[in-house]
C-alpha cells in the first residue's frame, strides 16, 4: 500500500519540475491546499442532499402549489394481470410480434395495448410539482454559489488579469473564501453524482454523468495540484447560465409562458456566449498558453487541460442542441416532441387519446404550449 500511494502521489506528475510536497505544506505565514481536504467534500455533499429534501419539501412544494401546479401524474393504465406482467417481467416496450400475441389473448386491438403500455410506462414518471421543485431547488443553489463566486472573484486580481492566475505558481496561499468556494462546488458536483440515480431520468443521463465524473475530477486535481485561481474561474463562469435555465423551467412548469420565452433567450445567449466565446478565447487560452509561457507543462498540467477540452466538447454538444431547438421553433412556430426532456415525455398526450387517434397528431408536451415546451427541453439537467 505504501508503494501504491508513493506511486500515485509522484510528485512529478503532480507537481511543476523541482517542486515537492513538502514545498506547499501548511505553515504560519500561509495555507495552501492539502489533499486531504478533499475528504470534506463527502459530510458536506450529505448535508447539501439533506438540505435539498427539506427545501423541497418546505419551501419549494408550498411554492408550487401557491402557483397552481398539481401533484397529478400522468393518466393511470386500467388494471390487466397479463399485461402488468409482461410489463413487470418481460420487457416495458413490447415489439410487433409480442404485440399481436397479447392482442389475440386478450381480445384486444394492438393499438389499445400499445396505448396500455404508454400510460404504464408514463405512471412511473414525475409529476409537474416534482420536476418544479426539483428546478427551484437548483435555481436556489445555483443563485448562491455564482453570487457568492462573483463576489469573491471581483476583488481579486486574477479575474482582470489571468495571468495572475500563473505568477508565482504553485506558491500561492489558499485564502478562506477560496477554500470554501472549492469544496461547496465539489461537495454539490458529490450530492449530484448520488441524486442522479433518483432524479428525474433524461435522455442525455450518460452524458450528464459523464460530465458529473469529469467535473468532480477537474475540481479534485486542480485542488491538488493549487491551480485553485484558474478553477475558480472556470467554475464561475459554467455557473453563470444556469440560474436562466432554471427559472425558465420554472415559468415554463407554471406556465408562465412569456416569462418562459424570456428566461429561455437569456439563457440560450448567456450559454452560448460563455461556452463557446468567453471560455475558449479567455480561460482556455490561459490554461493553456499562459500557464505554458509562466510555468511550463507537466503530466498533471495535460490531464487538467485534455479534460478541459473533453468539457469543452460537451459544451459544443449542448450549444448544438439549443441552437437545433432555437431553429425549428423560429421556423415551425411550435414543435412537436422534447429534444431532451423526460423519458417517455413525449408520449404524454397519446395516452389520453383514444385508440383511433394518430399519436403523431400531438403537438405539444405535458404541461406545456406552443413552443415553451420545446425550448424547456434542451439542456434541462446541465450543472455543469
Amino acid at each position: 500500500m505504501a508503494g501504491i500511494l508513493a506511486w500515485f502521489w509522484n510528485e512529478r506528475f503532480w507537481l511543476p519540475h523541482n517542486v515537492t510536497w513538502a514545498d506547499l505544506k501548511n505553515t504560519e505565514e500561509a495555507t495552501f491546499p492539502q489533499a486531504e481536504d478533499l475528504y470534506l467534500a463527502f459530510p458536506v455533499a450529505f448535508c447539501i442532499f439533506m438540505v435539498r429534501l427539506l427545501f423541497e419539501r418546505f419551501i419549494a412544494k408550498p411554492c408550487a402549489i401557491a402557483l397552481n401546479i398539481q401533484a397529478s401524474g400522468p393518466q393511470i393504465a386500467q388494471p390487466n394481470a397479463i399485461l402488468e406482467k409482461v410489463f413487470s417481467a418481460i420487457t416495458k416496450h413490447p415489439d410487433e410480434k409480442r404485440l399481436e400475441g397479447l392482442s389475440k389473448q386478450l381480445d384486444w386491438d394492438v393499438r389499445s395495448i400499445q396505448c396500455w403500455f404508454r400510460q404504464r410506462r408514463n405512471q412511473e414518471k414525475p409529476s409537474t410539482l416534482a420536476k418544479f421543485c426539483e428546478s427551484m431547488w437548483k435555481f436556489s443553489f445555483s443563485l448562491y454559489v455564482f453570487t457568492y463566486g462573483v463576489r469573491f472573484l471581483k476583488k481579486t486580481p486574477w479575474l482582470w488579469n489571468t495571468r495572475h492566475c500563473w505568477y508565482n505558481y504553485p506558491y500561492q496561499p489558499l485564502t478562506t473564501d477560496l477554500h470554501y468556494y472549492y469544496i461547496l462546488q465539489l461537495s454539490f458536483y458529490w450530492s449530484l453524482m448520488f441524486s442522479q440515480f433518483i432524479d428525474i431520468k433524461r435522455k442525455d443521463f450518460g452524458v450528464m454523468f459523464l460530465h458529473h465524473v469529469v467535473a468532480i475530477f477537474l475540481i479534485s486535481i486542480s485542488y491538488v495540484n493549487n491551480m485553485t485561481r484558474a478553477g475558480a474561474l472556470i467554475l464561475c463562469l459554467h455557473d453563470s447560465a444556469d440560474v436562466f435555465l432554471q427559472a425558465a423551467k420554472m415559468a415554463n412548469y407554471a406556465k408562465f409562458q412569456k416569462m418562459c420565452d424570456l428566461l429561455f433567450v437569456m439563457f440560450a445567449m448567456v450559454f452560448l456566449t460563455t461556452r463557446l466565446a468567453v471560455n475558449p478565447l479567455w480561460m482556455l487560452n490561459s490554461t493553456f498558453f499562459e500557464s505554458w509561457e509562466i510555468v511550463g507543462p507537466f503530466p498533471s498540467w495535460w490531464v487538467f487541460n485534455m479534460m478541459l477540452l473533453l468539457i469543452q466538447g460537451m459544451s459544443c454538444f449542448w450549444s448544438y442542441v439549443i441552437i437545433k431547438i432555437a431553429c425549428k421553433a423560429i421556423s415551425k412556430g411550435k414543435v412537436s416532441r422534447d429534444e431532451r426532456s423526460d423519458v417517455e415525455s413525449s408520449s404524454d398526450e397519446e395516452d389520453s387519446e383514444p385508440p383511433g387517434k394518430n399519436p403523431h397528431t400531438a403537438t405539444t408536451t405535458n404541461g406545456t404550449s406552443g413552443t415553451n415546451g420545446y425550448l424547456l427541453t434542451g439542456p434541462c439537467t446541465m450543472d455543469d
